[in-house]
């Protein structure tokens, strides 16, 4: 099929209210995107523009249920004042956040998702860009990465690599499309912490209320469904192990790359970072004390070392 990507642009918003960063640094703006994509889906985006930036851009990968609004606080960072101040991109698969649904739920794979990404990229001009994948994000950065590498620079795999752990994925298949809608932003913010407090020990409960503004999308100031719930429907443990991406993995080689493993987590283990790091001649990692699957991204040292990273690399 032939794409018939089009890109539309929304009046600008400022990341002020529930996008609100924990440690209130100044309000960052940022432009809402819609791009079609080649089946005729309306996907939504955004963009973080750093002007008159030299910088690589960057394009941000949300993990399998999650969206757009898993970064708004890297992205106001990379994006914020200083000389390493870079556009941030970041956009909602199919299915999450606020970009349409698929019209058969055959369709959230990642092989269609990765053409999504590509036609989003397309869209706005991205090649070399650099890319934060988290978990399903990372999948599709692997993948895309076989088929279309030149869109590639250097990339963040966000607890994630080619060998998915049983014990993580037990655990996500017990909640992907069966977690209730809260009554209240209260009660989603006691639901999303209930979750999270094992693996996520030391987020305070103010961030637990920021982090359900980001599960959960909006309707009539209430919570509404963030992601359609027949994403259950190709997810499924019955099917055995899934398959290991070592394959997809080595074609990254030639990319800088930085792991990030959260200390407490059940999906992406020690030994798998090791290999990453012994395959990948331009590889580096970075733990995230006391957080889980998948690390937020919100705190000071991680955002320090992706800002790091993606400096590191501009004028390769």
């Amino acid at each position: 099929m032939t794409a018939t990507t089009t890109a539309t642009t929304s009046s600008t918003s400022t990341s002020k209210g529930k996008d609100a960063a924990p440690d209130d640094r100044p309000a960052q703006a940022w432009r809402e995107l819609r791009v079609t994509v080649r089946d005729g889906l309306s996907l939504y985006g955004r963009h973080y523009p750093a002007p008159d930036s030299k910088r690589r851009p960057v394009l941000c990968l949300a993990g399998l249920t999650r969206n757009s609004r898993d970064f708004h606080v890297l992205a106001s960072e990379l994006s914020g004042p200083g000389p390493d101040a870079r556009d941030v991109f970041t956009m909602d698969c199919r299915g999450r956040g606020h970009s349409n649904a698929a019209g058969n739920w055959k369709d959230y794979v990642i092989p269609i998702e990765m053409l999504d990404v590509q036609d989003f990229m397309a869209a706005h001009h991205l090649h070399d860009a650099g890319i934060v994948g988290t978990s399903r994000g990372g999948l599709i950065t692997m993948v895309l990465g076989a088929v279309q590498p030149g869109l590639l620079g250097p990339v963040v795999l966000n607890d994630i690599g080619p060998v998915i752990d049983h014990e993580g994925l037990v655990r996500i298949s017990s909640y992907v499309g069966r977690t209730p809608t809260p009554a209240s932003w209260e009660d989603a913010t006691q639901l999303v912490a209930a979750s999270g407090r094992v693996h996520f020990p030391n987020v305070s409960d103010e961030e637990w209320a920021e982090i359900a503004r980001q599960w959960f999308n909006e309707f009539d100031g209430r919570p509404a469904p963030g992601y359609d719930r027949n994403i259950a429907k190709t997810f499924s443990i019955k099917d055995g192990a899934v398959p290991e991406l070592w394959p997809q993995f080595e074609t990254l080689k030639r990319k800088p790359l930085l792991v990030i493993r959260g200390e407490n987590s059940d999906l992406l283990s020690e030994q798998t970072v090791t290999e990453m790091l012994r395959r990948h001649p331009q590889a580096s990692s970075f733990t995230v004390e006391a957080q889980g699957h998948a690390p937020l991204l919100r705190d000071a040292p991680t955002i320090a070392a992706i800002s790091r990273f993606f400096a590191q690399h501009d004028a390769v």
